[in-house]
């Protein structure tokens, strides 16, 4: 019993760590769509996640002691300002272009996102034009990726067969980092194909980050010893959620994400509870099954909210849906080793109900909390 409290005791310690942000998602996504408009002038839309830019913004504003932030349009005006010092489109000496704020609000393609509209001049700065948003990826943080996208949504009546393709460079998107270069607006974007490798690392961070998808996969395998029922558990889980994320990608069904997100909540306290009455893993690939389908549209917002062109749906989907993969497979690689190493060190080879209990009572926690809160934000 010694032995099995320690091992309990490890098991929270580690649980607790790994799920101690709290938040189910930090997307740290933002995205920018730069249409020219003639005689050098630039139409500049910048979008985030309302989540997002209340955090930018709650840790960046300058004070405001003598603003009255009730007043209508006020939050609004400092948030337009606040994009407009963190976005530029400058040549390569320096010398930016004016910008002036035209609107912001919400997104109406994406209601649970926010965008902000610049106008910005450059007919008297010479040189080629490059645009940079190294000060905007600074304020979003070390996870910060932008997805910068030229001409207009959807537009592509201009496009070659073979820019439609990806076999040929066209006007496109191009996911960037803290640290990498400004974007030279007179060379082409990525391909549909050059940019796959963006998305599966996309993939990858999604399920990493995704702690509630982390709970879920970690609550139905508390029970396994043996590697085939966790084989069974993460095909399921991935035939079912591979379905529901490409159906949503390709916008052939849309449910609203504030109740999916309770759903996921709802998924977590269901598998963490039935830990307590069965310990059966052979059948828990129809949990994993089921439950994957609400699971897919959760992962689905990842991919919608990074903005993907019509033309690289197809790479873009695939290689998100390889990341979200691979990523489910490391977490495996890592938790059923620790749960057998822990049970061949503490408990002679079998695996400890105190800490299946102990764990499985944590999960259940984070998904009432999670539950509570995404409930309480439908008001």
């Amino acid at each position: 019993m010694m032995w099995s409290r320690k091992s309990a005791l490890i098991a929270v310690l580690a649980l607790v760590g790994a799920a101690s942000a709290a938040h189910a998602h930090t997307a740290d996504i933002s995205s920018s769509r730069i249409v020219p408009e003639g005689q050098g002038r630039y139409r500049v839309e910048v979008g985030f996640l309302g989540t997002d830019i209340e955090r930018m913004f709650a840790e960046n504003k300058p004070k405001a002691e003598d603003v009255d932030l009730t007043e209508p349009g006020v939050i609004e005006g400092m948030i337009g300002k606040f994009i407009q010092k963190r976005v530029d489109l400058q040549n390569e000496e320096g010398q930016t272009c004016p910008s002036s704020v035209v609107s912001v609000g919400e997104d109406p393609v994406n209601p649970s996102d926010s965008k902000v509209v610049l106008r910005m001049d450059c007919s008297a700065v010479q040189g080629q034009i490059y645009y940079n948003p190294s000060r905007l990826l600074e304020a979003q943080g070390r996870r910060a990726k932008h997805l910068v996208s030229i001409g207009e949504m959807r537009d592509e009546s201009h496009l070659t067969e073979a820019q439609r393709l990806g076999r040929e460079p066209a006007p496109g998107q191009v996911m960037i980092y803290p640290g990498d270069p400004m974007i030279d607006l007179s060379k082409p974007l990525l391909t549909p194909w050059q940019l796959a490798p963006k998305f599966f690392s996309a993939g990858v961070e999604h399920i990493m980050t995704g702690y509630d998808h982390l709970c879920f996969l970690i609550a139905v395998m508390l029970w396994a010893t043996r590697v085939w029922p966790v084989f069974k558990i993460v095909t399921a889980f991935t035939v079912s959620h591979s379905v529901t994320l490409s159906l949503a990608a390709l916008e052939l069904v849309n449910l609203p994400s504030n109740w999916v997100e309770i759903a996921i909540a709802l998924s977590i306290v269901y598998v963490a509870v039935e830990n307590f009455f069965t310990r059966k893993v052979d059948g828990r690939w129809h949990d994993t099954f089921a439950f994957g389908f609400i699971h897919g549209f959760g992962f689905a917002s990842g991919l919608i909210e990074l903005g993907v062109p019509q033309r690289a749906i197809v790479p873009a989907l695939a290689s998100f849906n390889i990341g979200v993969e691979v990523g489910q497979i490391g977490v495996v690689l890592i938790v059923l080793p620790l749960l057998l190493l822990a049970d061949k060190t503490f408990t002679h080879g079998q695996r400890s109900p105190l800490v299946v209990w102990v764990c499985s009572g944590i999960i259940a926690c984070f998904g009432a909390y999670w539950f509570f809160v995404r409930v309480s934000e439908l008001g």
